[in-house]
């Protein structure tokens, strides 16, 4: 059969939320309230909510423990003294009375048209792991003898529930990467058993990951390459507290913004798997307002949805700051997270999930066409891959580029420009990946490299420079100086190569007169390499994307001009906006129309003229969340854009 992929069509896009009962957060069952449920659901429902993300605890719904025999002998599993009835739920270790309560949940999920993702494995939670009582200790993800429960678990409440019209989707569980110790065949295994056991009963939902913080690397315990292998759905967890080098800028700037989009492009184009914001969120009012939290979510929304993540299901959907179990009594962090407070008083966050809603509801296309992208990323060995990805995806956005991204170690894909950055390492990139490449840039494909501290084989007939001398540079005095377009920038880079062009053309040189970004004819195609890993600089600086208009005590250097000289944009491409600060995406419709997005990443209102090709002309404006007015102007269009708003532009020839 054919699979259920409803949710996460490409072009579409849903608004959703983790949902715990707002009474009793993660003890929801074990108190359970059906009118509290459906109170919860009415509201939900009503403000625009479609998806909920829900976790069927695993303790509650698999109360085991374990009665022994003389000499602790393990002699029979029972629910506390009674034991398992002779039923279906017997048989699996589950209590019939949580199961019977799940249906209910589920009715009352159908009656409010609220589709479910359902996390099955859910023994990590908030910080705390909850493990049925007679397996606490034991290693969950590679105990033969703990797994068999598991799959006895899983087996149940797929068989049970998957023809329930509100079921969407099963995931694995929530974040089981933080469920115990695994090594990469561990996990493997252990990914491969639930999802196989859910496809057993269940050919037609898809499977979600539910992990969060994979790697690329096919030996790195949760790896892209095998969650992608083994799964339908990919997701990412972006919160900025918790990502590497995304807690450093105000929120509503475009660094943070762009976490969510980043890091989901990052893992879906590395996947090969459609991806979605399973779940995210600001951490609550220690990291910004409720009112600066509503400006990031609006931009957030809107930037997903142009890029084709599905959706964006917010942590989570009530506050939990009345509870006094553990989590919530140990960690801070945990109580105040919700769209709602306690009593279901809805924050500003809830009013941009309505509003984008609506604006979904409402778009005149039945879904969103393909963006064109620009380039293909190629992240290679020896490096901190995120940050590379992250400040890659910034630097490209800001200079008008769409980029998507591979590993090495997989078939490098078909594209007409390829970006390598901060090449690290003596075994950065393999021999068969690199020969890939150069032929396909002798074919005429540009290739752009920047250099951390790698080593490439036939380094001078690639970029047309002859390496003098390499050497670690001193934390003190060792940055590279150079101007551009008349503004001085002062790089660290962690390596100084010096070289000499031996026939790459020269476009900058730094203060010593070292060739800092050169361009090299390579056959029918070009070689850019500049001389400093700038993606991780982007990355790791804090405010290196902030100007003055929103924090004054921190400078924005225009880094993605470099990015700019490139001359790598799709030539299928109609748009060009020079505002740095403004995002835009193009997606043709038919060969006379296109549909180009555009993102205000900034806190403060901005009004800008994109200019089009000739023969392309403005059409109209569909504004999102706030009003945003567009016209037609000589040459293109202007549009304002309110702060940290999106709007759709039709162009028509």
């Amino acid at each position: 059969m054919k699979k259920n992929q409803e949710l996460f069509e490409s072009g579409k896009f849903f608004v959703g939320v983790n949902y715990w009962a707002s009474h009793a957060g993660m003890f929801m069952w074990r108190n359970w309230d059906a009118d509290v449920v459906e109170k919860d659901f009415k509201q939900l429902s009503e403000e625009g909510i479609e998806v909920l993300r829900v976790f069927p605890l695993w303790p509650d719904f698999q109360p085991l423990r374990l009665h022994q025999s003389g000499g602790s002998v393990a002699n029979e599993y029972r629910h506390g003294e009674e034991p398992f009835p002779f039923t279906e739920a017997g048989k699996c270790g589950v209590d019939q009375v949580m199961a019977d309560r799940f249906e209910v949940f589920c009715d009352l999920a159908e009656k409010y048209n609220l589709k479910l993702i359902v996390g099955l494995i859910t023994g990590w939670m908030s910080g705390r792991t909850f493990v049925p009582e007679s397996l606490v200790g034991r290693q969950p993800l590679k105990d033969h003898g703990v797994m068999k429960w598991e799959i006895r678990f899983v087996r149940y409440m797929v068989r049970r529930f998957k023809d329930h019209p509100a079921i969407g989707a099963w995931d694995l569980g929530n974040e089981c990467n933080c469920l115990g110790d695994a090594n990469h065949d561990d996990a493997f295994v252990w990914a491969s058993v639930i999802t196989n056991t859910v496809r057993s009963e269940d050919r037609v939902h898809p499977v979600v990951s539910g992990m969060h913080g994979l790697r690329p690397e096919g030996q790195h315990p949760w790896s892209m390459a095998d969650q992608s292998e083994i799964l339908d759905i990919l997701c990412t967890h972006p919160y900025p507290m918790f990502t590497g080098y995304c807690n450093t800028d105000p929120l509503n700037t475009m660094k943070a913004i762009l976490h969510a989009t980043a890091e989901s492009v990052y893992f879906g184009t590395m996947g090969k798997k459609p991806c979605f914001i399973e779940e995210g969120g600001t951490l609550g009012p220690m990291i910004s307002s409720d009112e600066v939290a509503g400006d990031y979510v609006r931009a957030s929304l809107f930037s997903a949805w142009a890029h084709d993540l599905r959706g964006w299901c917010w942590w989570c959907a009530y506050d939990q700051d009345e509870l006094t179990n553990t989590p919530y009594d140990w960690d801070p962090v945990e109580r105040e997270l919700g769209m709602h407070t306690f009593n279901g008083t809805k924050k500003p966050v809830m009013d941009e999930f309505t509003s984008f809603r609506k604006f979904i509801d409402e778009y005149p296309y039945d879904k969103l066409p393909e963006r064109l992208k620009d380039a293909t990323c190629i992240l290679t060995s020896g490096q901190e891959q995120w940050p590379v990805a992250y400040g890659t995806f910034i630097l490209a956005k800001q200079a008008g580029l769409d980029v998507e991204f591979t590993w090495y170690n997989e078939e490098i894909p078909e594209s007409d420009v390829y970006l390598m950055p901060c090449v690290s390492s003596n075994h950065a990139i393999s021999k068969r990946a690199m020969d890939t490449i150069m032929e396909r840039v002798e074919r005429g494909a540009t290739l752009y490299i920047s250099l951390a501290n790698g080593v490439l084989t036939h380094f001078k007939d690639i970029t047309g420079l002859y390496l003098i001398t390499r050497n670690e540079t001193p934390s003190e005095n060792g940055n590279t100086n150079f101007t551009l377009d008349g503004e001085d920038f002062s790089i660290r880079a962690p390596y100084r190569y010096v070289v000499d062009s031996v026939g790459a053309e020269v476009l900058i040189k730094d203060a010593s007169g070292n060739p800092f970004f050169t361009v090299n004819n390579y056959g029918k195609g070009k070689v850019y390499f500049i001389n400093a890993p700038i993606e991780n600089i982007i990355a790791r600086t804090p405010g290196a994307l902030v100007d003055g208009k929103q924090v004054p005590y921190f400078l924005r250097h225009s880094y993605y001009k470099l990015y700019e000289m490139l001359d790598i944009k799709n030539k299928e491409k109609i748009a060009d906006c020079k505002n740095s600060s403004i995002g835009v995406t193009e997606h043709p419709v038919s060969e006379t129309e296109r549909i180009i997005n555009v993102v205000n990443y900034c806190p403060y209102d901005q009004s800008e003229t994109i200019t089009l090709e000739d023969g392309w002309k403005f059409d109209s404006i569909i504004s999102a969340s706030r009003e945003s007015t567009g016209a037609k102007a000589e040459g293109g269009f202007t549009v304002t854009l309110p702060a940290n708003t999106g709007a759709s532009i039709v162009v028509k020839r």
